[in-house]
């Protein structure tokens, strides 16, 4: 009771210094992971740190000893919403009194449909994990305002892009680019992605497919909720202990604000939330999360909506300056809405089209052979992808052959273009593949547009025989003891072509050892089987001389090239 009395105390010390939350919320400053909020925010999350479970122990902040910074990145390591819930204990629809805290229990319907569903599959998939999907809810109403108060399609897809500041190392962890732009659109650095707010890298080992489409996209909710849970529930941790809970979170983002704050909301949820319409601005949460501009005093400040502020304002990454005020809301010009297209991609340009390029995606094999001094058989293909994976016709792709090689388009070039069909598909010329054995890559992108980049490996292989065969059609006859007067002679061919320096092996399989042989080794023991035999440049080879033996009788010699062409040669032994 004293813990609890005391908690209460902290409160309303925090409430007293920053206004009464009923009548315009706190104001919660949004900064970089690392850095400490206002006084006020920190008397309120000590305060917070009371009511969590017992035995969580808090990392510090900062995250630079956090594991795997090298590699891995975790998720939300970037900005994120400090606001915290209201005081009051959540009320059901309907119930609330004036100034309760209805509103903010509220989460849009399609959000807290994919928070369900991803908990509901976690506890099959991982049942020891014992993800509960308010913790989903407290993340994504740090990260995104869940998914800037449900602003996706009907599959769930973000209406506009959702992303962290970029990741250059000012004020901010630095990675650089991994996906080549494909989900962040930008190809010199990372930024993360989504309403949960996922580094490309990290999406690349943990991404999911949480609604079924075959496709795995961190701007699906679905996706990310699914995503998000397997990430939380990794290495075995269980979620049902406070240490195990605390870990979970630290490992999303390792700062002790962050992992109050998370908690914070997990535990408002946990009392008592309800379904909302998507996008119904007016019973949402004020915060908006990360991508968005701060806080205003009425519900739905600083996001855009039918009421909508300037659509600058809720650029990803670009936060308010300390103690600078949230720029006044602007009305929307005729026609504005909220679809795809609309607004602001985060990097100061505007989202695509519903039916224009969003991503560029390879169909079919990834890898391709060919003989040196023919052409692959094979041709590398891209599909162009609207942001809802319809393919794109009429888009120009160019095919780039990177690497030390011969290979090369039609004419000797190095590069070719290919536009789009019906189905969004573009398929690379012939390539021939030179004279040079070796390994090289085929690059896929479209020019100047920031769909990224797709990569495919082609190997040149020196060309192996199809066809051995007798240059002589000379019976091999020789009495017995004595030696065969003509050499055995083959011709290695690939399409009635000498193969050169092909390798070959002249065996007399398992006869006796009475029968011929190619001469005796040091021991004087007959010799009847000849490896690492070499073609000349005209794809012949000589064998050495060839014995009789001692026992008469017709046996076969086998010659095979490497690949797998070979002959058989009938030699006879004369009583």
């Amino acid at each position: 009771m004293a813990r609890i009395r005391g908690r209460h105390a902290a409160r309303r010390a925090a409430t007293t210094a920053a206004g009464h939350r009923r009548r315009g919320g706190l104001r919660s400053a949004r900064y970089r992971r690392g850095l400490g909020g206002t006084a006020v925010a920190a008397v309120v999350m000590a305060a917070l740190t009371a009511s969590q479970a017992p035995g969580v122990e808090l990392a510090g902040d900062g995250g630079a000893d956090r594991p795997g910074s090298a590699g891995d990145r975790t998720p939300g390591d970037d900005e994120y919403a400090t606001e915290l819930p209201p005081l009051e204990s959540p009320h059901p629809p309907g119930t609330s009194e004036p100034g309760g805290s209805e509103n903010t229990s509220g989460i849009p319907a399609s959000v807290l449909a994919a928070y369900q569903k991803a908990a509901r599959s976690l506890a099959s998939r991982t049942p020891g994990c014992g993800l509960r999907w308010e913790l989903l809810a407290g993340i994504g109403k740090v990260e995104s305002g869940h998914a800037r108060g449900g602003a996706v399609d009907k599959d769930g897809t973000t209406l506009r892009p959702i992303l962290g500041p970029v990741l250059n190392g000012n004020g901010f962890a630095r990675i650089k680019d991994t996906d080549g732009g494909r989900w962040d659109s930008d190809t010199t650095y990372d930024r993360a992605v989504g309403p949960l707010q996922f580094i490309p890298s990290t999406w690349d080992r943990w991404g999911a497919d949480g609604n079924g489409d075959g496709r795995k996209d961190p701007n699906n909710i679905h996706d990310a909720a699914l995503a998000a849970g397997g990430y939380l529930c990794a290495d075995g941790r269980d979620l049902s202990t406070g240490a195990g809970l605390d870990r979970a979170v630290l490992s999303y983002n390792n700062s002790s604000d962050y992992l109050r704050t998370v908690l914070a909301w997990f535990e408002y949820y946990r009392k008592g939330t309800h379904a909302v319409p998507d996008r119904d601005l007016s019973v949402l949460p004020t915060t908006p999360g990360v991508g968005e501009s701060g806080s205003g005093s009425s519900p739905g400040a600083g996001r855009r909506g039918a009421d909508s502020a300037d659509p600058a304002d809720d650029r990803p990454g670009k936060p308010n300056r300390p103690g600078e005020p949230s720029k006044p809301g602007k009305p929307d010009k005729p026609g504005d809405s909220d679809e795809p297209g609309d607004g602001d991609d985060g990097g100061g340009k505007p989202s695509p089209e519903p039916t224009g390029p969003h991503a560029i995606e390879r169909v079919g094999a990834g890898k391709f052979t060919a003989v040196a001094g023919e052409d692959f058989t094979g041709h590398p293909v891209v599909r162009v992808e609207t942001a809802k994976g319809k393919g794109v016709k009429g888009v120009e792709v160019r095919f780039e052959v990177r690497g030390e090689t011969e290979a090369a388009f039609e004419g000797g070039a190095r590069s070719a273009t290919a536009t789009t069909d019906a189905q969004g598909d573009a398929t690379a010329p012939a390539l021939g593949a030179g004279g040079r054995t070796g390994d090289f890559t085929v690059r896929a992108t479209v020019p100047g547009k920031k769909l990224g980049s797709v990569d495919f490996t082609a190997s040149v292989t020196a060309p192996r025989a199809d066809t051995l065969a007798r240059t002589s059609d000379v019976a091999l006859e020789a009495g017995k003891g004595g030696k065969f007067a003509e050499a055995v002679e083959v011709k290695a061919t690939r399409k009635g072509k000498a193969v050169a320096n092909t390798t070959l092996t002249a065996t007399f399989g398992d006869e006796e050892e009475a029968g011929p042989y190619f001469g005796k080794d040091e021991q004087g023991t007959p010799i009847r089987r000849l490896a690492d035999l070499k073609t000349g440049a005209d794809g012949v080879v000589a064998l050495p001389e060839l014995f009789a033996g001692d026992r008469p009788g017709t046996y076969t010699l086998t010659l095979t090239a490497e690949g797998g062409a070979g002959v058989q040669v009938k030699v006879v032994v004369k009583g």
